[in-house]
């Protein structure tokens, strides 16, 4: 048994080939078509703002360009890989970010640290007062306090209770 595949459906190409009974000597998809139309306009376009006038040789070789730019762009587009999709394509590799070449910053240097020559002091020391209310944080060796009996740290008053065992 063989299976067939859809190929040879997308093989056929839409082709224009002109108006009937004068049909052009030159094949061209419907798609080259409405790429070569509109690259035309562009290329006289570009050729007016150049500065070169509007004549038969300028026309001449703004057909002969479009041509070239038209067969440039449809060897690039496919019924699997469409127009909208290519120029899609094309803006993203535009605007990807690149990889730097130079490096952004400079040589590392310690002119901008401060030094001093004392020692800096802490902004919320406390004063001999406050010190001398304060048991001593340090225990004799060899006494164990049990659990929950002097001084609370922060991060003890911060911990949760633990949970009710129950309802």
């Amino acid at each position: 048994m063989r299976i067939r595949t859809d190929d040879e459906v997308y093989r056929v190409d839409a082709v224009w080939l002109g108006p009937p009974k004068a049909t052009f000597p030159w094949r061209a998809r419907y798609v080259a078509w409405g790429v070569g139309i509109p690259v035309f306009l562009v290329v006289l376009g570009v050729e007016r703002q150049m500065g070169i006038g509007f004549g038969f040789f300028s026309t001449a070789w703004a057909f002969v360009a479009t041509i070239a730019i038209t067969r440039l762009i449809t060897a690039k587009i496919s019924h699997e890989r469409p127009l909208g999709a290519v120029f899609t394509m094309w803006m993203r590799e535009l605007y990807a970010p690149r990889e730097r070449k130079s490096g952004t910053g400079g040589a590392v240097t310690a002119s901008k640290i401060r030094v001093r020559a004392e020692r800096p002091r802490p902004k919320n020391r406390r004063g001999p007062a406050a010190r001398a209310r304060e048991p001593d944080r340090q225990q004799p060796m060899g006494v164990v306090s049990p659990p929950g009996t002097g001084r609370k740290t922060a991060r003890a008053r911060r911990r949760r209770s633990p949970a009710p065992v129950g309802r």
